[in-house]
């Protein structure tokens, strides 16, 4: 059996900026919506969280600041992952001590370590924090797969609960579940796959798309794990061609794109990520549009031009 952790949709958080600061008045925001949209965990400083080009300060920031939005109302998991172990441990003990609910580690980028240096890697740190601990597969940035046997090793260790597996493998996935007997949950860290992996075995999903469409992907997997197969496929039928969208360029370019467009921050990336390409953007905002997305703004923007319209008859009677 799977052990009793997170489970549902949880979301890899944005970071927003503003003018190359973090912009924490819009992280809190943010925050607040997921509570009250059914997101089951909320994972900052991850992939999507642009990581990478935090500062140590930042980084540490944006998991307190998140912890203290939460407020407990909704499960904290921290990235802390890095390809340098004693890096990991360091960031995994901060997030801990700010009240983190756990850590989500991806594998060591860069490096390409050994399976046993893999294994000796997540140990180390399970040994050195104890706090539920996700492990984080995803080869085509980290140039290193985790293979199902040494998911197998790291299930004994008590405080590694839980995988978010992104290699677009099926067949590897369900040999994780086997290999490690259900001692880990899975989730999925691909959008597109959410259902599938649920399918196989799997319990949740940490989805970008959550970012803007949290209940619509909070729908999708608690169908499927209430047995309400149909329903959740019509959900997956619906969130393809948005999810497809929202890949166009490189993770996380499109989502804070139409973040910016849907008014929930400035879409401000850190180099080495750059602006939307004008074609890519306009395909994302065909399928936002077709999505439904853009309904209430334009209303809004409606509403404002009639009342725009209204003052100039105002100002064209009084003369």
């Amino acid at each position: 059996m799977a052990p009793m952790v997170w489970r549902g949709s949880m979301v890899a958080l944005v970071t927003p900026f503003r003018n190359d600061a973090i912009d924490e008045a819009a992280l809190k925001r943010l925050i607040d919506r997921h509570v009250g949209s059914g997101t089951s965990a909320v994972v900052p400083c991850g992939t999507t969280g642009e990581s990478a080009t935090l500062s140590f300060d930042e980084h540490d920031r944006v998991i307190e600041l998140t912890v203290q939005a939460a407020r407990g109302r909704i499960p904290v998991i921290a990235g802390t992952g890095s390809n340098n172990t004693r890096e990991a441990i360091r960031l995994t003990k901060h997030a801990k001590e700010a009240g983190a609910d756990g850590a989500l580690l991806i594998s060591p980028y860069y490096n390409r370590p050994t399976q046993r240096g893999l294994y000796l890697h997540f140990k180390a740190i399970a040994e050195a924090v104890d706090i539920p601990l996700v492990i984080y597969n995803i080869p085509s940035r980290t140039a290193v797969n985790i293979e199902p046997e040494t998911f197998a090793q790291l299930s004994a260790i008590k405080n590694i609960v839980a995988v978010k597996e992104s290699s677009g493998n099926l067949e590897q996935m369900s040999r994780i579940l086997h290999a490690t007997h259900g001692k880990l949950a899975l989730f999925s860290g691909d959008d597109g796959l959410t259902l599938p992996v649920l399918a196989i075995g799997g319990t949740g999903v940490i989805s970008v798309a959550a970012n803007i469409v949290p209940q619509d992907v909070a729908a999708m997997v608690k169908a499927f794990l209430a047995g309400r197969n149909d329903e959740a496929l019509q959900w997956h039928q619906r969130l393809l061609p948005l999810v497809k969208a929202l890949f166009l360029e490189t993770n996380p370019i499109p989502i804070k794109t139409a973040m910016g467009w849907l008014g929930m921050l400035q879409p401000e990336l850190r180099l080495p990520l750059c602006e939307m390409s004008e074609p890519a953007a306009a395909r994302l905002r065909t399928a936002m549009e077709n999505y439904g997305l853009f309904k209430a703004s334009s209303a809004t923007s409606d509403k404002q031009h009639a009342t725009r319209g209204q003052s100039t008859r105002k100002r064209k009677r009084a003369k």
